[in-house]
C-alpha cells in the first residue's frame, strides 16, 4: 500500500514525465539491453526501432502516475499487456531487471531533478505495479492451453491475398482446444543471419481447431527490421516444416450480450474479426466493414463467399485505390449508432477510426479495438 506522501510525490512528477517520458523509456531500453542482451530474444526489434515500444511504456508510466489514487483504472491496459507478457514468456524474475533499469533511466535523464525522494517513491510504486502484473500473469499462465513454446508442424499454407498467407499447424505435443474468437498466437523463429530469436504475435483466423490452428501473416516490406519475421514465414516456411508457438492469448473478445455488431478492419486486421464472425454470425446481426487498397487485396474470399446468403451479415468494402479512405459520411450511411463496434488494423488506421467515432458522438465504451502494435502507443 502506497502512502499519501508517496502518491503526492508521484503526482508531482507527472509534468516532467509528460515532457521527458519517451526520453526516459528510450534510455531504459538501451541500458537494459546492454546489461541483459538475452532480453533481445523477447522484445520486438521492429517496435523498438519505430519507437512504438518506448512510446507505449511512457504512456503506461504516465497513466499509472495520473491514476495513482485508483490504480484499478489502468487495469484494462494492464490486462492487455499481461496477455502479451504471458505469450512472450515474461516471468516474475524479469521484473526486478526492468525496475532497476527504469529507475536508472529516470535518474539518468532527470539528473539532479531526480531527488532521493522521487527515486524512492518511484521505486516503491514500480514494486506495487510489478506485483499487479505478476499476479495477473500467474493467472494467465494457469489458464494457458500449454506452457512455453511448443513445436508445431505446418500442414497447410494458403495465399489469402497477394500480401497475406494463412498457415495451418498441428502438434503431437498438445491437444488443441477451440480458441476464443479474437485471440492470437505467438511465433518464435530464428531467421538466418540474425543473432537473436524473433517473436511475433499473429491473429488466429478460426475458432475451429479440428484441422489445426490457423493464423494469418501479412508480408511487411516497409523496411529491413519491420519485415524480418513476416518475410521469413512467407519465403521459407512450407508444408512439413516446424515452427514454435506459445499458447493462444489476448483479451480482444466479443461481449456475450445480444447487441448488434459492427466489425471494421483495415488490411490484415480482418483476421481476428473473421474468427469473431465465425463465432457470432448465427447469433446476431453483423455489419462487416473492410478497407483495402483494392479487391485483390481482400483476404479470406472463400470464407466471405460462403456467407453470401447468410442474412445475419452484410459486408461493405471500401477500396482506397478508387474511393479513398473510410470517412464519417461513409460510416454514417452504414451504422445506426447503437451497435457494439469491434475494429482491428494498423495503429494509424485505429487512430483515424477513433477520431471519426469521436466526431460521430459514439460512446467510447462501445468501441473495442486491437491495433497491430502496442495499444498504449495509440493517441487521439
Amino acid at each position: 500500500m502506497l502512502t499519501e506522501e508517496t502518491k503526492n510525490i508521484i503526482k508531482a512528477t507527472i509534468p516532467v514525465l509528460e515532457e521527458h517520458g519517451t526520453e526516459i523509456t528510450s534510455a531504459f531500453y538501451q541500458h537494459m539491453f546492454e546489461a541483459h542482451p538475452e532480453l533481445l530474444n523477447v522484445f520486438n526489434k521492429t517496435n523498438q526501432k519505430l519507437g512504438r515500444q518506448q512510446t507505449a511504456l511512457a504512456q503506461t508510466v504516465i497513466a499509472a502516475a495520473k491514476h495513482i489514487d485508483r490504480l484499478e483504472a489502468i487495469v484494462p491496459n494492464v490486462n492487455q499487456i499481461a496477455h502479451k507478457h504471458r505469450a512472450l514468456e515474461i516471468k516474475p524474475e524479469h521484473y526486478p531487471i526492468v525496475g532497476e533499469n527504469l529507475i536508472w533511466a529516470i535518474q539518468h535523464v532527470l539528473g539532479d531533478a531526480a531527488t532521493p525522494e522521487i527515486v524512492e517513491a518511484w521505486t516503491e510504486t514500480y514494486g506495487v505495479i510489478a506485483d499487479v502484473f505478476i499476479q495477473m500473469e500467474a493467472a494467465l499462465y494457469d489458464e494457458a492451453d500449454w506452457q512455453g513454446f511448443v513445436p508445431f508442424k505446418v500442414v497447410a499454407v494458403k495465399e489469402e491475398s497477394p500480401e497475406i498467407k494463412s498457415f495451418t499447424v498441428q502438434s503431437d505435443a498438445v491437444q488443441l482446444k477451440p480458441v476464443k474468437a479474437g485471440q492470437y498466437i505467438t511465433v518464435k523463429v530464428h531467421p538466418e543471419d540474425e543473432t537473436n530469436d524473433a517473436l511475433r504475435h499473429y491473429s488466429i483466423c478460426s475458432v475451429n481447431t479440428s484441422r489445426g490452428l490457423k493464423f494469418a501473416v501479412k508480408r511487411d516490406v516497409a523496411g529491413e527490421e519491420r519485415g524480418m519475421v513476416s518475410n521469413y514465414l512467407h519465403d521459407h516456411v512450407k508444408v512439413g516444416d516446424e515452427i514454435l508457438l506459445s499458447a493462444p492469448a489476448g483479451e480482444f473478445l466479443v461481449d456475450t450480450d445480444n447487441k448488434d455488431l459492427v466489425f471494421i478492419s483495415g488490411g490484415v486486421g480482418m483476421t481476428p474479426l473473421m474468427s469473431m464472425l465465425e463465432d457470432e454470425v448465427d447469433k446476431r446481426s453483423i455489419k462487416f466493414i473492410h478497407s483495402a487498397y483494392n479487391r485483390d487485396a481482400v483476404p479470406f474470399k472463400d470464407e466471405i463467399t460462403k456467407l453470401h446468403n447468410n442474412s445475419n451479415v452484410a459486408f461493405y468494402f471500401n477500396y482506397s485505390e478508387s474511393a479513398g479512405r473510410l470517412t464519417k459520411e461513409k460510416l454514417s450511411r452504414i451504422m445506426n449508432g447503437n451497435e457494439e463496434i469491434y475494429m482491428c488494423g494498423s495503429v494509424g488506421f485505429m487512430e483515424g477510426m477513433l477520431e471519426i467515432f469521436s466526431d460521430m458522438g459514439i460512446d467510447r465504451s462501445r468501441v473495442h479495438f486491437e491495433p497491430f502494435g502496442p495499444k498504449m502507443s495509440i493517441t487521439v
